[in-house]
């Protein structure tokens, strides 16, 4: 008996690959194959604007738009930077998103506390209800809202459109806390409660730590969000100074006199701040999907 095992067991031991690796089946490598391929596509955008951002025009002409430059040229850069006073509308984007992803991240947790954790009567149907404003389109909505703000005096001004995000992204976030919220251990509720701890305290002292992590998510992806979106402020903020990166770059590419190595320069210095905004944070959103994945 012993040694019908042993032969067995030498078999399985043999049929094995060294170092313990299986084999590759055809269909690894096709799904490898294909993620490479769209690794490549992705990147292939990024490589073009980096590749033309600093090239001059004569430079791009002669030697087109795949080939490295010849000599590094900031022309595109500076001359992007000057016409539409970039820093202003760095400032601009930074102030809108900063306090949208703040707003609806504070308004998201006061929502999701009342209807996931306070049991509101209709619970079910209140957060259907946030569901379908998600899906609204964005078209739907401006010319009731570009009617109401003409009438209160706020067309054109930046309290315009942080209050469209605010709102938009604070539905998405009541949507998504309130399922977590729903799943909260009632024992810790229960025994806050037995020492005393208001509804405030729970919400501040038990619940918000607790859901820091997820919090921290939902404020990163706001930002950028609200950073990226382009139809609503268009719509909003006619005047230049109060322009966003996104609406000055489609702003300045819609002018004849642009060269191509200027829009790639607009491009290249459209995505710098939120690269460097994810990076920053990019440990706190580690972070936050570990704790969700773990929990």
């Amino acid at each position: 008996m012993h040694a019908t095992t042993a032969i067995v067991t030498g078999k399985k031991a043999a049929s094995r690959p060294r170092g313990g690796m299986t084999k590759k089946r055809p269909v690894d490598w096709l799904l490898l194959a294909l993620v490479i391929v769209g690794a490549l596509l992705v990147i292939a955008p990024f490589y073009l604007v980096l590749v033309n951002s600093f090239k001059s025009p004569l430079d791009y002409a002669t030697s087109g738009p795949l080939a490295f430059p010849e000599t590094l040229d900031f022309g595109g850069i500076i001359k992007f930077w000057e016409r539409v006073n970039f820093p202003e509308k760095v400032w601009n984007s930074i102030f809108i998103a900063g306090i949208v992803s703040v707003l609806a991240v504070v308004i998201s947790m006061l929502n999701a506390f009342a209807i996931g954790i306070g049991r509101v009567r209709g619970r079910s149907w209140i957060v259907l209800l946030f569901l379908l404003a998600n899906l609204l389109p964005q078209e739907a909505l401006l010319y009731p809202l570009y009617y109401m703000f003409k009438s209160v005096g706020l067309y054109d001004n930046v309290w315009s459109v942080i209050i469209v995000f605010t709102v938009i992204q604070a539905a998405f976030g009541t949507y998504l806390l309130s399922s977590v919220y729903g799943t909260f251990p009632k024992e810790i509720l229960e025994a806050a409660s037995l020492d005393g701890a208001t509804r405030w305290q729970i919400l501040w002292r038990v619940v918000f730590p607790i859901s820091r992590p997820t919090l921290s998510v939902l404020l990163i992806f706001f930002f950028i969000w609200t950073w990226n979106e382009f139809l609503i402020p268009l719509t909003f903020l006619a005047s230049n100074a109060n322009q966003t990166v996104p609406v000055a770059i489609s702003v300045l590419q819609g002018d004849r006199l642009m060269d191509v190595t200027t829009t790639s320069a607009s491009a290249l210095l459209g995505i710098i701040p939120t690269l460097i905004f994810f990076l920053i944070f990019q440990r706190t959103l580690t972070r936050g999907i570990t704790a969700g994945a773990v929990k």
